[in-house]
């Protein structure tokens, strides 16, 4: 029989209520499942401190629920010990505030958190933001390995003095400093267009390492001003913002008249792109290294909000590696001093 278009708008409302209670059954089989393995681990906290009973006897107890229930999984001694951890971790803050909070992402993305986070604040960040953005626990591992809780945020700008507090602080949230392109494989000597054509053939990663929210509207993007032509580096819509976004790239130290191209670029972009019901275009300037006073004094005369950060081609090692490990520069140089070996 035919189908008319009523019907498929009529199966198509069916189908998304069928799938948001799914959404919202995961959710709370996922929050029973939290609260129990809570509950289990303060009973055994609680015997422990009454019965001075080390970790040994949850090896027994993990025996007896997989005989009790074989066919429920998570009661092995080493998710016993998790538990038992991620109670402690949590135990005397405040709960009721984190119920919206813990309880609502995965177990497994609980792990990871309480594992690798020093403190509570640092693991309340992360767990905020994967209840936010919905991450993936690969997501959410490559977030906390690449400091996002002591990058996001920390970029220098004059948002403050040209945007609405409530404004100002979303945008700010939105800079990182630095960004880390470790998903690149650039050398040490690139030149800026590699390094946008790098990042606009990474474009999935680079819009990770962004931030959500932005949408990506081109590269090199063409700006015709009085007749003019300029071509913009990057070009983002933030959907969360609302505006428009400058991405200048600069592959070396940023000096103060980087400020002011980036600067004409968003008042090109307010003039000629922006709707009515945008808000200001924003500026993000991206650059190899900064000093950070230089940058302070220069965006005090800038008209528009701009942010400048810097960005790193690898994560930073942990200090006892770095000198065990060659650089980057140091490869590089043998490399030479092979190719020059073999001419």
């Amino acid at each position: 029989m035919n189908i008319e278009p009523s019907y498929k708008v009529f199966i198509h409302d069916i189908k998304s209520k069928i799938q948001m209670a799914q959404i919202k059954a995961s959710i709370k089989v996922n929050e029973e499942l939290l609260r129990l393995y809570w509950e289990l681990a303060q009973m055994i906290v609680a015997k422990q401190k009454e019965s001075n009973w080390g970790d040994n006897f949850i090896e027994q107890i993990s025996n007896d629920l997989k005989i009790e229930f074989p066919n429920m999984k998570g009661f092995s001694k080493t998710n016993l010990l998790y538990m038992k951890k991620w109670y402690l971790f949590w135990s005397d803050a405040n709960l009721p505030q984190l119920v919206g909070e813990i309880f609502h992402i995965p177990w497994g993305h609980n792990r990871e958190i309480i594992t690798q986070c020093k403190n509570r604040e640092e693991a309340l960040f992360y767990t905020q933001k994967t209840v936010e953005n919905s991450w993936s626990r690969a997501v959410l591992v490559h977030q906390i390995e690449s400091s996002l809780y002591h990058r996001e945020g920390k970029a220098i700008s004059n948002f403050d003095a040209k945007l609405p507090p409530i404004q100002s602080d979303l945008a700010k949230a939105t800079l990182k400093d630095p960004y880390i392109f470790d998903f690149l494989n650039l050398t040490q000597k690139h030149n800026e267009r590699e390094l946008e054509d790098a990042l606009v053939e990474q474009i999935s990663h680079f819009l990770l390492e962004l931030g959500s929210g932005f949408a990506f509207v081109g590269k090199q993007y063409r700006l015709e001003v009085g007749g003019d032509e300029f071509f913009i580096d990057l070009l983002f819509y933030h959907i969360k913002l609302k505006c428009y976004i400058v991405v200048e790239l600069k592959t070396v130290k940023f000096k103060p008249e980087f400020a002011g191209q980036l600067n004409f670029y968003v008042s090109a972009i307010d003039g000629e792109l922006k709707e009515p019901n945008d808000n200001p275009t924003l500026g993000i300037l991206i650059c190899k290294s900064k000093n950070n006073t230089v940058v302070e004094y220069a965006l005090k005369s800038i008209d528009n909000p701009i942010g400048v950060s810097e960005y790193q081609l690898i994560s930073q090692l942990p200090e006892e590696f770095k000198s065990t490990l060659p650089s980057i520069q140091e490869i590089e140089a043998e490399l030479n001093n092979i190719t020059g070996a073999t001419k």
